[in-house]
């Protein structure tokens, strides 16, 4: 029989997510996969098969405030289950001073098979290759130059980036005279 010690970071990691959880009063992960589990028996006895595909992340916000975002083809819809035909893609947003990146990832797919269209601050990317269809709608958090996007997919994953539009100088431009 072997004793370990628990790592000090492991225990400190897990208090502070199980105190965050408790603080945003979302469902432990337990319990989600549990009311996810009785979801998947409701969708075979209506004789509804898969794939179903269901995910989410968290990050910190710049607020400081965690962001929580669902990914796949499994909604809710007025508290029940619906299965939608097309997955919501996994995506990021990073911005710099200069540039705005978007990471999205849908495997699968070719890249000949995905289309993206910039409208304002809004991409939109859809993607179809055999049963696999993505479709996701993605707000920038500024305006881009759709012309300077640069974009690449390898290994499922698509990344965007765009220049964002630089706002005139604060003070304004002075106009001489004459």
């Amino acid at each position: 029989m072997s004793w370990r010690r628990e790592d000090p970071f492991d225990r400190l990691f897990r208090e502070l997510f199980e105190a965050m959880i408790k603080r945003l009063s979302i469902p432990t992960p337990e319990s989600l996969f549990d009311e996810i589990t009785r979801d998947f028996d409701k969708f075979n006895k209506q004789g509804i098969r898969g794939p179903f595909i269901y995910g989410f992340s968290m990050k910190l916000g710049p607020d400081g405030k965690p962001i929580i975002r669902e990914f796949g083809n499994v909604k809710k819809l007025y508290g029940r289950p619906l299965i939608e035909e097309e997955r919501e893609p996994l995506s990021d947003v990073f911005e710099d001073a200069n540039s705005v990146t978007v990471v999205v990832e849908m495997p699968g797919v070719n890249k000949e098979d995905i289309h993206v269209r910039v409208k304002n601050d809004l991409i939109i990317v859809t993607a179809q290759t055999g049963d696999r269809r993505y479709y996701k709608e993605i707000q920038l958090p500024a305006k881009v130059v759709p012309a300077s996007a640069k974009a690449h997919y390898k290994n499922g994953v698509l990344e965007l980036k765009f220049d964002k539009v630089q706002r005139s100088d604060e003070t304004g431009h002075e106009i001489k005279i004459e």
